[in-house]
């Protein structure tokens, strides 16, 4: 994105990463859920939230409906505006991340690019979640009624049935959640979080 301001110098801060990590006892960083409308995204990281935030870790969830209600209020669905409501969401995630949080998103970005400059923002602290659900099992799903209006013509650049998908070629953790529950969903991501964020106990 072309930068409009001039006459702008970065800041450095006065508290490092490290610090901040050893504050909280875990890394910062992105787990970036992506996948087609009904995959789970939501409802896998709200509860990973809950959880996380149980055992003492510091995580916080950016949702994309939520954001398109402040944030991204001004954006709607064509290309263009799906690029940049991602760029904006990878770089709020990326001031949550340098703050020491573990962000969770939750939205079908469906564009490698658009992942890919979110992976840039994070600057090494960005993991792609792949919830690998396949288009029949999502549309059988349908929680929100929106593949059926889509069908019916009433969505226009609608993700998987009027608008691509592009799906991730190397993420750090693929989940299928059309053939595991959400409890061994939420598994292997506790399991994927320990792994790679926490710290160990001095």
């Amino acid at each position: 994105m072309a930068h409009k301001s001039t006459n702008i110098t970065p800041v450095a801060h006065g508290v490092s990463d490290q610090a901040r990590w050893r504050r909280h006892g875990h890394r910062g960083g992105v787990l970036w859920l992506t996948g087609l409308p009904g995959s789970g995204k939501s409802t896998l990281a709200f509860e990973l939230e809950r959880r996380l935030f149980t055992a003492g870790y510091r995580a916080y969830v950016l949702d994309g409906d939520n954001l398109r209600h402040g944030l991204n209020a001004d954006l709607g669905f064509s290309p263009a505006d799906r690029s940049e409501n991602i760029r904006r969401v990878g770089e709020v995630a990326a001031l949550f991340t340098g703050a020491g949080m573990v962000v969770i998103t939750a939205f079908i970005s469906p564009y490698r690019s658009d992942r890919a400059a979110a992976r840039r923002a994070a600057k090494g602290n960005f993991h792609e979640i792949f919830l690998s659900a396949g288009l029949a099992v999502c549309e059988k799903r349908d929680p929100k009624g929106l593949y059926k209006k889509a069908r019916q013509g009433k969505i226009i650049e609608f993700t998987g049935v009027t608008a691509p998908y592009e799906a991730p070629e190397s993420p750090e953790l693929t989940i299928d959640t059309g053939a595991i529950t959400v409890e061994q969903s939420l598994r292997l991501l506790i399991d994927h979080v320990d792994k790679n964020f926490k710290l160990p106990a001095d």
